[in-house]
Parts: structure tokens; sequence; C-alpha cells
């Protein structure tokens, strides 16, 4: 399922931004706007990719550009990732640094490894945003990490074995209260991300988890999808 989700998403010809800002020095360290001149929400992306170079902000430009014409100021947020200058604690600090640029939005959304990055923003900042909504996130940093999700992502993430016991209880999700609405979107099918996780997430912390039947990892930022009616519905609601 999943695997034919993600096939759909990248197939998608990326959607050049209306203005592009920069809020470090790095060519990572920057945020592309689309829907500038609209008049709903603000909404500010961050993106998967477990952290990694590999994956960049590209891939979710027709989701933006998409989310923009449904009415919404859409702000996709590139940071460092592991392979490229990040890793833990420099990507979240350049999540810190888009976020203190940007200002509160009204949603902050992440997707898999951007819903780790949502969900400690939510945790960290008194006013992250209005609402966080998180779609598949790696929402147990713990878990993933036992589970050897995408061959040991985690670990490369937190800086290997020695500095992961240190680092998990700045990084994971569960260890850190949320201070602000977090609502979680999950696919029933997706193995990418376990459901599991943000299941155990939502039952720590207390926060709504709405499961999408039939649906992996992808398909929520595929334009045109239910998924993405979905998705859009909760992040303009």
């Amino acid at each position: 399922m999943s695997s034919a989700e993600e096939r759909a998403l990248l197939s998608l010809r990326p959607v050049p931004p209306e203005r592009t800002v920069a809020y470090g020095e790095h060519p990572s360290q920057v945020v592309d706007f689309y829907g500038t001149d609209a008049r709903g929400p603000r909404v500010t992306v961050l993106h998967g990719g477990f952290w990694r170079e590999a994956y960049d902000r590209s891939h979710l430009s027709p989701f933006a550009a998409a989310l923009a014409e449904r009415g919404s100021r859409v702000e996709l947020v590139e940071y460092r990732r592991t392979g490229g200058g990040g890793g833990w604690p420099v990507t979240a600090q350049d999540v810190a640094a888009a976020l203190e640029m940007l200002g509160p939005p009204a949603v902050l959304l992440g997707h898999s490894a951007g819903g780790q990055l949502a969900l400690w923003a939510a945790s960290e900042r008194d006013r992250a945003a209005d609402r966080v909504v998180v779609v598949s996130p790696v929402a147990d940093l713990e878990r993933a990490h036992g589970l050897r999700l995408s061959n040991g992502a985690v670990s490369e993430f937190l800086g290997g074995a020695a500095e992961l016991p240190g680092r998990l209880p700045e990084a994971d999700p569960m260890r850190l209260l949320p201070r602000v609405p977090v609502e979680i979107l999950h696919g029933t099918a997706d193995d990418v991300v376990p459901l599991e996780l943000s299941r155990r997430y939502a039952n720590d912390w207390g926060t709504r988890l709405n499961l999408l039947p039939g649906v992996g990892h992808y398909a929520p930022f595929v334009p045109g999808t239910p998924a993405f009616g979905v998705l859009s519905d909760a992040v303009t609601r």
C-alpha cells in the first residue's frame, strides 16, 4: 500500500514556490511560501524522510500548492538533515529558528519524521502554533528505534548508540508534554511508521487520533486523493 502511494507522490512534478526566504546561512535553512495572497489560515509544514539528507521538501511542494489553492497560506520549511550537517540537536534548532522567524501559525503540520519535529516543537514552545496536526508521526522514538524503522534511522538521527540514551529524553515526543492541542491522522495500512506509535502517544497524552481506513503512509499528501481531502479539512477546519 505505502509503496504505491510513495510512487504516486514522488511522480508529481515539484511546484516552484512564490518566494523563498532564508532563516540562516546554510542552504537548507530556508522556507518556501505558497498562497501568499490567500486569506485562509497560515499552515507551517515540516516534511518527513526519516530526517535524512536524501529527502528534502520538494516532494511536498505539490501538496503545499494544492493546499494554497484551497485558500491556505502555506510555509514549507526546509532544515538540515542527517548526512547534510543535521541530526540531533541541529535539526531541532533549525525548526526552532524557522518558527521564530515565521511566528506561530494557525496550524503546524508535520509528516512522519516531520511529525516528530512538530511534536517536539509543541512541547518546547509556549505557542508553537494554535494547533499541531501530525500525519503518521514518529511519535515514539524509543519504540521506533526498537523496531529499527528505516534501518536504524532513529539511532542515526540521535547520533549513534552511545548518544541515544542521553538524547531520547529531550527528543522523544513520548516524554514531552505538548503545550498546544495536538491532532493525529494515521492510516491503518501504514507499513512505514506503524499505527501503534500514534496509539501509544495518543493514549499517553490524551490527544485526538483519527484513523484513515485502508490508507498507507503517503496518500494524505497526494492531491486529489480522498485522504488528501481528509487532511485538508483537518487543517482548515
